[in-house]
């Protein structure tokens, strides 16, 4: 048996999962790919009468690039540097991009910005189905006249949950939740599969980590003790203080 801690990981099956697994590894740990999203497209493009478009994810990013979305004048906002890095790499321009990588920490920004105007414009919103309110209410109490275009759905992959198995057997040291819908999603296959008690108390055993507030909201609502928030809101950040939580 390895002496490596394994450390569960729920990002979508592509180049997301694959960067998560490698960075797991490099710093020593026993990566469990577990998916809880996969991507079902709209075809939708942000609309096309907006001052200001902000997405919200890299997925967002590569699926306007596909559709063919032409942006006209508008500025471009990205919540954080890998969105903004995936509108770069597909030709467009990225007018802003916050410091602190989450919804409030976007709508802050904006507000207080002079570059990127939000009051009195209309700001497109173009993301999943399953964004935080809080971006649009924000942007709405900033004065803004907010419109949301949903890109994607995120559903959860059929055969999900080895983690949710592990975590009831007591195999599971830590595990990486990247988003509310993650937190969902595996409690969801732990219903499936019928081990949702065991599972949550597998996971009482391990270490926590969550990205944002609201995914620690979410966990906690649903009974789950959460040990770690980064306050950089990457993966990077979360896989590494989650295993340093584990050596502590």
């Amino acid at each position: 048996m390895s002496d490596q801690p394994t450390v569960a990981v729920f990002r979508p099956d592509d180049d997301r999962l694959a960067d998560a697994r490698a960075l797991l590894e490099r710093l020593g740990a026993d990566p469990v790919a577990d998916p809880m999203l996969a991507v079902e497209p709209t075809d939708a493009t942000p609309r096309t009468d907006a001052d200001v478009v902000v997405f919200t994810s890299k997925t967002g990013a590569e699926l306007v690039a596909a559709a063919g979305w032409d942006p006209d004048d508008e500025r471009v906002c990205a919540i954080g540097p890998a969105t903004a890095e995936a509108l770069r790499e597909a030709g467009y321009a990225v007018d802003f991009v916050p410091e602190t990588y989450t919804s409030s920490g976007l709508v802050e920004a904006l507000t207080g910005s002079d570059d990127v105007v939000v009051e009195g414009r209309r700001v497109e919103v173009a993301r999943s189905d399953h964004g935080s309110p809080v971006l649009l209410e924000g942007l709405c109490d900033a004065g803004a006249y907010v419109h949301e275009t949903i890109l994607y759905r995120l559903v959860r992959p059929e055969g999900s949950g080895e983690s949710a198995a592990l975590a009831a057997a007591g195999d599971l040291d830590a595990a990486c939740f990247t988003s509310s819908l993650t937190v969902e999603h595996f409690l969801e296959a732990a219903d499936e599969r019928g081990i949702r008690e065991e599972a949550t108390a597998g996971l009482e055993a391990a270490v926590v980590g969550v990205i944002g507030d609201p995914t620690a909201e979410t966990a906690a609502d649903h009974g789950l003790a959460v040990d770690v928030v980064p306050a950089e809101a990457t993966f990077d950040a979360l896989a590494r203080e989650t295993l340093a939580a584990l050596e502590s």
